[in-house]
């Protein structure tokens, strides 16, 4: 069975508690996003070092590193969107094809160790940068492809469920928060 590509609209978990990570979006201040990502990534580097991250256990599921090559690439495109989030006005996102991103770019085949360094890296880019936002720069907006509007706030907690719910799917266990 071939994975099914995710089309569904995760917005709903800035308005109730996903059932499956526990993830609540109003559970935490939002000055701690950083240390989030940093707490977040730090796992994600612990479970790239397991053994077999690459086998997939089901037809239908990504194997650890392909979750970890993902998970990534969102911390580099979060970063590039909360980037244009403070520097310009209302900025509106292209779509990402992370389905097609997967297979374009080889998760499969991306070496566990050095995805741990650029998924680190990434990482604490972005939480730098989260870390820097003061005051009214919480309220700057940004708009998705599909017309949802966040502002830096919601970005960061919107964010934040998206490389915790895939913790629980690698098994290693870890449920909100952190």
């Amino acid at each position: 069975m071939a994975i099914v590509p995710d089309d569904k609209n995760w917005t709903w978990v800035l308005e109730r508690t996903c059932d499956e990570c526990g993830f609540d979006a109003h559970a935490f201040a939002r000055e701690q996003v950083g240390s989030m990502v940093r707490d977040i990534a730090s796992v994600w580097v612990d479970v790239l070092a397991g053994p077999d991250v690459a086998v997939r256990t089901s037809d239908d599921r990504w194997s650890t590193l392909e979750y970890a090559c993902h998970v990534r690439d969102v911390f580099r495109i979060y970063d590039e969107r909360l980037r244009r989030m403070l520097e310009e006005d209302g900025p509106r996102y292209a779509n990402w094809d992370q389905d097609a991103t997967a297979i374009e770019d080889r998760y499969d085949e991306q070496e566990p160790a050095t995805v741990a360094g650029e998924l680190m890296a990434a990482a604490t880019a972005l939480a730098e940068r989260f870390d820097a936002v003061r005051g009214d720069q919480w309220l700057r907006p940004g708009t998705r492809s599909d017309g949802a509007t966040f502002t830096v706030e919601s970005f960061g907690r919107y964010f934040v469920h998206d490389p915790l719910h895939h913790l629980p799917d690698v098994g290693s266990g870890t449920r909100f928060p952190t």
